[in-house]
């Protein structure tokens, strides 16, 4: 049998039973305190009881925290998705507590994000935050009934890009990266770009279609300017590939100083992109994301190598179908083929 008293201003309920943890819970009224030792006591009568102190006590932020902290930094785009945690984080979902997270509270947080950003940073998101309250299901003992974010609807994904540069854009982009001149008193002017590592590391992905994650992992010893080719351990489809570089992106890998860490690019992803969109508001280039460079890199190479396998080889496609998507020909140019 429960006991109920009167504690201050609240009621408590307090049930011990032998074989299951000691429960015990405050209320605004005695009626609800009865109400929640009896829906207890049934659940063990039936051997059904769940304890869900842990899903009442911890918050969402809470577990965002934790997988931060021991499974973001084990996978390949840790860095980026320890951001992604640190912005949930900021959201009225990380407050609410794990017993409270409901499909309706998850739809609610998706159409609310709809309304900021495209369905698919939304489903990205949503990914994310099933995989935590998984995780934190069969690993960490979070009594989670069941998953709130396969509940609801997703939002459509967007269309793949197909942005390309045009005219004179990648000469302007360029002049906005070229290293930024210091006047008389060592103070930087107006224009350019303050990191030194961004024009050769843009320079890169447009000769080579390496991702931005396969640039900034390069170490020197996997650099054969000789053989012109880098080598790379761990790309995205988890196999290693060797990349071919072309005569200007040897040249520009040659005119880089070592890092004594021997890191090719010691700049964060983060850093990067910052800089590039930077840059391309400043050369007036709207809709170009760094992403869109491996687009153009690749439909470049094509034009070059007119055999499919090799192509996969230097961009690392698996499938034809994922090549199709990064490779964007020009009307204008296929018409000059036809004559």
């Amino acid at each position: 049998m429960a006991g109920i008293w009167k504690r201050g201003n609240y009621w408590r309920a307090y049930i011990r039973r032998q074989g299951y943890p000691q429960q015990n819970r405050s209320f605004d009224t005695r009626t609800e305190a009865e109400a929640w030792a009896r829906g207890i006591e049934c659940e063990m009568d039936r051997g059904i009881f769940v304890d869900r102190t842990q899903a009442e006590l911890n918050t969402f932020g809470d577990l965002l925290k934790r997988y931060a902290e021991e499974v973001s930094p084990h996978k390949k785009g840790g860095a980026g998705e320890i951001l992604r945690i640190r912005k949930l984080r900021t959201e009225s979902l990380a407050e609410y507590k794990v017993a409270a997270l409901t499909s309706k509270v998850m739809a609610e947080y998706r159409d609310s994000r709809l309304r900021q950003v495209s369905g698919s940073t939304v489903n990205r998101e949503l990914t994310l935050i099933g995989h935590v309250l998984t995780i934190a299901r069969k690993e960490w003992g979070i009594p989670i009934k069941a998953n709130p974010v396969s509940e609801i609807r997703r939002p459509k994904e967007n269309r793949a890009r197909t942005r390309r540069l045009f005219n004179d854009e990648e000469k302007r982009l360029l002049a906005e990266l070229a290293p930024s001149r210091r006047d008389e008193n060592r103070r930087f002017e107006p224009g350019g770009c303050r990191n030194k590592w961004v024009l050769p590391a843009v320079v890169l992905a447009i000769e080579t279609a390496m991702r931005r994650s396969e640039i900034l992992s390069l170490h020197w010893p996997d650099v054969f300017l000789d053989e012109r080719f880098v080598r790379l351990h761990d790309s995205k489809n988890g196999e290693p590939r060797d990349v071919p570089l072309s005569t200007r992106a040897a040249a520009t890998l040659a005119a880089l100083p070592h890092d004594p860490d021997g890191q090719v690019f010691p700049i964060t992803g983060e850093a990067l992109k910052k800089a590039f969109t930077r840059a391309c508001e400043r050369a007036g280039i709207a809709n170009l994301h760094f992403h869109d460079l491996r687009h153009e890199a690749t439909s470049r190479i094509a034009e070059r190598l007119d055999n499919i396998l090799e192509l996969s080889a230097v961009t690392g496609h698996k499938t034809l179908q994922m090549l199709k998507r990064y490779y964007h020909p020009r009307a204008i140019d296929l018409a000059r083929k036809l004559g």
